[in-house]
């Protein structure tokens, strides 16, 4: 135990020092400002590339009708007739294109489901468990068809958490999840592997208007 004048001693200096703080070398290295660079393109252009780049198929479509086309061009060209679909919204786009939503997400082709928003930066599709869609549809399904719409699409991540905490108060949804691209694994021998652990492609139908 150090004495008392030994004590008094290191006390001061500490109140000394407090009392004459030395400034920060970096004075932006802490704070709330973001750490990324303040993008140049529009947010869209930002997340196609994104979710280009992570081997996500992006289908852009100036408004509803023009969705309808593309869902029905592509079930058509990869001849799908299984297509697992639970949310009343996006249901009467599947039945446009000549489809009955399957019920069986086990045995289904794909799974077509709407999500909370998209993450510009990251190229990210955030989901949770309040959607009609559940935990499952967009993990279990081959093929993870989501319908986004320009209203749902922010820079970064802070963003989307100050909506969602916004969105549903203190009745957080109990998952929350960031679909970034197509489910990977390198875990054998480093070797790339889609598809393992979820969905091996992933489209996002993102509507303008």
């Amino acid at each position: 135990m150090p004495s008392t004048a030994a004590k008094e001693n290191i006390l001061k200096r500490i109140r000394q020092g407090l009392s004459h703080p030395v400034p920060l070398p970096f004075s932006q290295s802490e704070g709330s400002q973001s750490v990324f660079k303040t993008p140049t393109d529009d947010d869209t252009v930002l997340f196609a590339e994104a979710f280009s780049k992570l081997q996500g198929k992006f289908i852009y479509c100036i408004n509803e009708e023009e969705l309808a086309a593309q869902l029905a061009q592509l079930f058509q060209s990869r001849q799908w007739s299984q297509v697992y679909c639970k949310e009343d919204k996006i249901i009467p786009f599947l039945e446009s294109t000549g489809l009955k939503p399957f019920g069986d997400l086990a045995s289904c082709e794909a799974a077509i489901t709407g999500c909370e928003y998209l993450v510009a930066r990251t190229g990210s599709i955030v989901m949770s468990s309040a959607q009609q869609s559940g935990r499952t549809a967009s993990v279990y399904a081959p093929i993870h068809i989501c319908i986004a719409y320009q209203s749902q699409l922010f820079y970064d991540l802070k963003d989307v958490l100050g909506f969602l905490k916004s969105k549903y108060k203190k009745n957080l949804p109990s998952l929350i999840t960031f679909a970034t691209g197509p489910s990977r694994t390198a875990d054998i021998e480093k070797t790339l592997v889609t598809g393992v652990h979820g969905p091996k492609e992933v489209y996002c139908f993102f509507v303008e208007g």
